[in-house]
């Protein structure tokens, strides 16, 4: 695992997207896999910027969001195919058939999962995947106890994600108590993996997973696993490495 410590957010950010655009540019139709949430919101920001200026282009890049709270329509706020549309997909020359987004209303969960992994295979794998953390350690919505092989599927969240999450929503009582999530096993087939970490709050979870034992209680401890993946951190949650 490579960790690259930088100044602050808005660093981090830049770092982030000129790593996504680097890959991009070796091999145009990259396969990617996004997160959504306030940690890689600025690199979508700093994406646009370079699409906006001809340094990068989409047309032939594929996505794969991680995760979706299930029971939320596209059309809610809080849904993540409401958060990349309108944070980054709507701003880029990117092909709709070519954005995959788990579908939080479907009514045969085992179904919609089995297909999203067979679009992904269908696709030849995920080449970058990007990741942000959780204050538990969990990755997309793999909560600690996950296996480390675990597929795409329909999962009950942890209480400690649903009150994180509150502060996107009204009232906790709005806060879904299940998602759709890739599994470990699926972000771990990725080719390359870039983990985003900022914030004090982020400091603990960031020295478990560089630190402490490789565990499924700290389910991002399995990218000490993987051949190919960087770390990139702000100062503040690298604190306490």
């Amino acid at each position: 695992m490579k960790v690259v410590i930088v100044k602050d957010y808005h660093e981090l950010s830049v770092q982030a997207a000129q790593l996504v655009a680097e890959q991009i540019a070796k091999k145009k139709n990259t396969v990617l896999g996004l997160a959504t949430g306030q940690t890689p919101a600025g690199m979508y920001m700093e994406l646009v910027k370079k699409y906006k200026k001809g340094e990068i282009d989409f047309s032939q890049v594929v996505t794969f969001n991680l995760d979706e709270y299930y029971g939320l329509s596209p059309e809610c706020t809080q849904s993540y195919y409401y958060f990349m549309w309108n944070t980054f997909f709507r701003y880029i020359n990117i092909k709709k058939e070519n954005v995959h987004l788990l579908n939080g209303m479907t009514d045969n969960a085992e179904k919609e999962c089995q297909q999203y992994e067979y679009f992904i295979q269908k696709s030849s794998g995920i080449d970058l995947q990007i990741l942000g953390i959780g204050v538990n350690g969990h990755l997309g919505f793999n909560e600690p106890g996950t296996s480390f092989s675990s597929k795409t599927r329909l999962v009950t969240l942890a209480e400690e994600t649903i009150q994180d999450n509150s502060k996107y929503f009204n009232d906790i009582c709005e806060v879904p108590r299940q998602a759709l999530t890739m599994g470990l096993g699926t972000i771990m087939k990725a080719q390359k993996i870039i983990l985003l970490a900022n914030g004090r709050e982020k400091a603990p979870v960031v020295a478990k997973t560089i630190n402490g034992p490789v565990s499924t209680e700290v389910p991002a401890t399995v990218l000490r696993l993987h051949n190919d993946v960087t770390m990139l951190i702000d100062k503040e949650a690298a604190c306490e490495i």
